[in-house]
C-alpha cells in the first residue's frame, strides 16, 4: 500500500505540477477546452489511462469547456506518490 504524503511533501511535488492544488484533501486540477466534445474526448483519455494503470480519480467531472480531475488514495487516507504520479500523466493528455 502506498503512504500517505505530509502536506509539505505535497506542496514541495506540486512546484512540479503546474495547474495542480490541494483541495479539500484532493489533489485537482481543472483543464479548459474550446468545446464540449473536446472536453468528453479528454475525459475518456483520463478514464482509459486509469484502467490501464489501475490508479483512478477520485473524481472526474465533465463541464461545458471544461474538465475537473481529482486523485486521492482512500486507503491510504490522503494523497500519495500514486496520485501525484497520475496527475503528471494526466497532464501528458491535455
Amino acid at each position: 500500500m502506498a503512504n500517505k504524503l505530509s502536506e509539505g511533501e505535497i506542496k514541495s511535488a506540486l512546484q512540479d505540477l503546474p495547474g495542480w492544488a490541494l483541495a479539500g484533501g484532493r489533489l485537482q486540477k481543472t483543464f479548459a477546452f474550446d468545446t464540449y466534445a473536446e472536453g468528453v474526448a479528454f475525459a475518456v483519455k483520463v478514464a482509459l489511462l486509469a484502467e490501464k494503470t489501475d490508479h483512478h480519480p477520485d473524481s472526474l467531472e465533465i463541464m461545458w469547456g471544461k474538465v475537473k480531475v481529482a486523485y486521492v488514495t482512500h486507503s491510504a487516507g490522503g494523497i500519495t506518490q500514486l496520485d501525484l504520479e497520475a496527475a503528471a500523466r494526466v497532464d501528458t493528455l491535455a
